[in-house]
Parts: C-alpha cells; structure tokens; sequence
C-alpha cells in the first residue's frame, strides 16, 4: 500500500515533494533533490512524464506565445523543452525515491506516458490543473484503478463535478464516494498571491464532491498549506529545488530543502495542535485546577455576622467554596463559626443557606 492511501485512513496530512523542472537538465541534481525531500520529511516525491511534444507543438504563433507571469513572452514548446524530466531517467528517480523511503508519484500529460508508467510499476497517477478538462486523459487514468489525484487550479465547479463523474463512470462506484479519488485545490498562478488562494473553498469541495480534499501550493512559506490543513486538507503538494539560489523554470515558487522541511515541522504541530474535540482539563493542565477562583474570608469574619461584599470575595486560588454561591452568601448567609482571614469558605462555615 503506498502512504496516501494509509494516511487518508488515519487522517495524517500527505505532503508531495514536486521536482518539476528543479533539476534544471541534471540527473545528479535530480537525484539530490530526491534525498532533499526526503531528509525533510516528505511523503512523496513527484515528477512530470512529458515531452514538448506530448504537450503542444513546435508553433512560433501568438496562441502558442505564453502571457503575463513567470513566463511571459516564451513559447511553449520552448518553456517545455527546458522543463520536462527525460522519461529515461524516470526508473533511476523511482528507484531512488523508494530506496529513501517515500511514495514516487508522475503526473502524465498523455496517453503514452501513463503506458510508460505503467510499464515501470507507477502505483498511483496525477493529472495537473491545466489537464483537468482533458477527459479521455482522466478517463484513461482512472481505467488503471490506481488511486488518482486532480489538481482543480482555473476549474469551475461545474468542470470539476465532470472530471469526479468520469472517475466514477469508469470505476462503477454509482453514486457513493469515489475510491482512490483526492482533489487539490489551486490556484495555477506562478507563484500565488495570499488573496487568490481561496482556501475556504477546501471544505466545500469536501462537502460538494463527497472525496478527500488538498492543496497543491504556489504560494511562497507554508502559511498557506498549514491554513488549508486547519481547513480539512488531507494533502499538500509543494514544489521543491536544492537551494533558493536555483534558477530553474519553477524555483521563484519552490522551496528549499531547508525550507521544505520547516513546512512538515510546520505541517505535523499543526495536525498535533487540531488534535480531536476535547472538553474539560488535559492532563498537562491539571495543576493549574488550584488557581482557579473560589470564595475566600478576606476579613476575620466573626460567627454570626453575616457575609458582605468587604469580607467574601471571589479570589484566585481555589479550595473554597464554589463562587456560583456568592449571591446566596450575600444576601442571606452568616458565618456558622469565626472565619480568620484568608481561609477558603466551606459549608461547615455557611449558616442561612441550603446547598
């Protein structure tokens, strides 16, 4: 069983390292950043299975041009020339990846590439945001029956229950939970301002399409992926490279492998901070049961005189009696017995009230 699935069980926060393009061209940096994801605790290390040519085509027109961000003014087919993981390094990667203890995951961007992948024993797919209107894709990606995950970056509600109804048609699961299904929310900005995450929309998605719910992040820190786990995400896909000084296609969103790691220390006290609903005192605060408020004599208080608002108070420590008396005490309660400053009132003390 790879890890997501046991995590989605026991309700741990799956993080996925993404390589992406961070290798900028080098197998040995590849493989440095697979050890750097799993030194900083990822769950998952993941690539993308493409080339320039499963993608797009070699065309110098302005459709073909990118617009504003990151990449503005490249043309695709150039932008994924520089960016795509060679498939033939994909077994040295998975096999490194799983000899470090984690989960290897691809995100295939067509046909041959799940055939690929499947040829070499890849045990659960990805379909990016920009493919989530790419039904025969998801379609063909269900058909595997290995677990899948849809980023929904610029997807409607509406594109979104169509991709879930593919999964299902294809997997005959009728009109319950969807097995082996997880949606990301996302935001395909590169990288992602605080303001256009939206992260409310996480348990909407996990109420509207009835299937475990994450986050794919490209945004910069972990502010936002330990927002989105508070919210219910039960995935975290984040981008990593080796170091912030990397100029690769997707380190102006990634993380460093020192940063990587602060965002699980970040990710897991978060999981330990929600714990589960819980009332009354945890153990660690049992000792502080003795400063709680309770009705004290503060003045020598003689027997039969009766209780006023100069010699009884509501004081910190606690030991007397409980301060719901208080207005009992004042208008109808005497002293029983002489009271010394300072001493915690019991009912022995209270003559006029019935408790």
């Amino acid at each position: 069983m790879i890890r997501l699935e046991k995590y989605l069980e026991e309700g741990k926060t799956y993080i996925i390292a993404e390589m992406s393009g961070n290798h900028g061209g080098s197998l040995e940096t590849a493989l440095k950043i697979v050890r750097a994801a799993a030194d900083a605790g990822a769950d998952c290390l993941k690539i993308q299975t493409y080339t320039a040519d499963t993608l797009t085509i070699d065309c110098k027109s302005e459709p073909f041009k990118v617009g504003k961000g990151l990449w503005e003014e490249r043309y695709l087919y150039d932008l994924y020339q520089e960016a795509y993981t060679p498939w033939e390094w994909t077994p040295a990667i998975k096999k490194e990846t799983e000899r470090c203890g984690m989960d290897f995951l691809s995100t295939p961007f067509d046909f041959t590439a799940i055939d690929y992948l499947e040829s070499i024993g890849e045990e659960f797919y990805k379909i990016a945001s920009f493919e989530i209107v790419d039904i025969p894709l998801i379609r063909r990606a269900a058909g595997t029956g290995k677990p899948l995950v849809i980023s929904c970056g610029m997807a409607s509600e509406e594109e979104i229950r169509e991709a879930v109804e593919t999964v299902r048609e294809v997997r005959g699961c009728g009109a319950g939970p969807v097995p082996g299904l997880v949606l990301l929310k996302c935001c395909s900005a590169y990288p992602t301002d605080y303001e256009t995450m939206h992260l409310m929309t996480i348990p909407d998605m996990k109420m509207k399409f009835n299937v475990p719910v994450g986050l794919s992040d490209h945004s910069e820190g972990s502010l936002g992926a330990v927002a989105a786990v508070a919210l219910g995400a039960q995935v975290v896909e984040k981008h990593i490279c080796l170091t912030a000084e990397d100029k690769t296609v997707d380190s102006a969103f990634s993380l460093s492998g020192e940063e990587f790691a602060a965002l699980v220390r970040d990710i897991r006290n978060t999981e330990k901070a929600l714990g589960r609903v819980s009332y009354g005192p945890a153990p660690e605060e049992a000792s502080s049961y003795a400063l709680r408020r309770s009705l004290y004599a503060v003045k020598d208080i003689e027997e039969g005189e009766r209780f006023t608002a100069e010699n009884i108070r509501s004081i910190r420590p606690a030991g007397g009696l409980h301060t719901r008396y208080y207005d009992e005490l004042i208008s109808c309660g005497r002293a029983a017995r002489r009271i010394p400053f300072g001493t915690p009132l019991g009912r022995e003390d209270v003559d006029g009230v019935r408790f």
